[in-house]
């Protein structure tokens, strides 16, 4: 008798144990205790830390359900027999009934309304037992289903993570959408002007802002189904072998924009070129907004290892340094460049290169470098 004791407690022991040992059976554990206990536990984080702690928390917690949800249960379950049956029997026309060995006489008519009483009790103790249940449960909850330190420092990592991709996208969109509208404005004048004189050349410059429009709405897509934690698009990301179409929509609305590309563009890292094109972007939406359209130039150079980028155009007749309009869309730059451990310089030149405070024919020049290798 004594080993088949035993050997029950042991396969009890070894199923639970079993039972608890899968990351689905802790996540299920913790989806109920918030829907039925309010619990505000935290998901499930699979980390190396997932061993046998946090297996047996879960086992010890299954046991705990089934005990105590097991004992809440039966409470519960025979109040509300008894709430019934009390007044069921004397509706019944029934003298007596038996409660735990107990005859108790239910009397006639009227006199048998005193079931009402026992009847309201066992209910309320049905309903008590639950609620009782509940706040027992709830205290145990985060004991045996919250995170542990290795857990907590995963969650922390993982929404550090998705922080910083969010602000990526914001970067993205500022990037792309920026770029989009200046270059849509500056087209939608150009085919203001030149729709009673050149109504071919209108007609290009509103194709060009329905391109341009269209490649936004896609970026845009792009982001917001990251944001909303839907599949997002599996459309490549441009890069600096996109350049093409980027200046043409920028010669598309009237710009002067002279090209030089010195070296093999094939050599850069999707990643180094991917960012690059957005620094382009973003570099030529500066220039376009802030220093008209003449006389832009752009240089890409690869060479000993690096990536070089460098923009040109004119600041505007006695534009002083402190007045040039940095905004978010150099600051963007730099942290685009950071995070690639390249440099970044903006500032105003001279013809010749030195800088300047204050000179009509200055120019805005913004110079990237970006190591095609990880620097340590």
């Amino acid at each position: 008798m004594e080993l088949r004791v035993l050997g029950f407690v042991l396969a009890f022991a070894v199923t639970t144990v079993a039972m608890g040992s899968p990351l689905a059976a802790r996540r299920v554990s913790v989806r109920l205790a918030n829907g039925l206990l309010r619990a505000g536990l935290p998901a499930p984080v699979a980390t190396t830390g997932w061993g046998w702690v946090n297996r047996l928390r879960t086992s010890v917690w299954l046991v705990l359900h089934m005990v105590l949800g097991g004992a809440v249960m039966a409470v519960s379950c025979l109040a509300a027999f008894a709430a019934v049956a009390f007044p069921s029997v004397w509706l019944g026309g029934e003298e007596r009934m038996a409660v735990f060995g107990l005859s108790l006489r239910i009397g006639e008519g009227w006199r048998g309304a005193w079931t009402l009483l026992p009847a309201v009790g066992c209910l309320a103790l049905a309903v008590g037992g639950t609620l009782g249940g509940a706040a027992v449960f709830r205290p145990l909850a985060p004991v045996f289903l919250g995170h542990r330190l290795g857990e907590r420092l995963a969650a922390a990592e993982e929404r550090m993570n998705l922080l910083a991709q969010r602000n990526r996208l914001a970067q993205e969109l500022h990037d792309s959408i920026g770029h989009t509208l200046t270059a849509s404005t500056i087209q939608a004048a150009v085919a203001g002007e030149l729709m009673g004189t050149d109504p071919a050349g209108a007609r290009r410059a509103l194709n060009s802002i329905e391109e341009t429009s269209r490649a936004a709405m896609d970026d845009l897509d792009h982001a917001l189904g990251i944001l909303r934690e839907e599949r997002p698009s599996t459309a490549p990301r441009p890069t600096l072998a996109d350049l093409g179409p980027l200046v043409e929509g920028v010669r598309g609305t009237g710009a002067e924009l002279a090209v030089e590309v010195q070296g093999d563009l094939t050599r850069v890292p999707a990643t180094v070129s991917r960012e690059a094109y957005r620094v382009v972007q973003e570099g030529l939406t500066n220039a376009m907004r802030h220093g008209g359209k003449d006389r832009i130039r752009l240089r890409t150079t690869v060479r000993a290892g690096w990536l070089e980028v460098e923009l040109t155009n004119p600041v505007g007749a006695g534009t002083p340094v402190r007045q040039r309009p940095g905004g978010h869309g150099v600051e963007g730059i730099k942290e685009r460049v950071r995070l690639l451990r390249g440099e970044t310089h903006a500032g105003v030149v001279d013809t010749v290169g030195s800088v300047r405070g204050d000179a009509r024919d200055a120019l805005w020049r913004l110079l990237v470098r970006i190591p095609l290798r990880s620097v340590s």
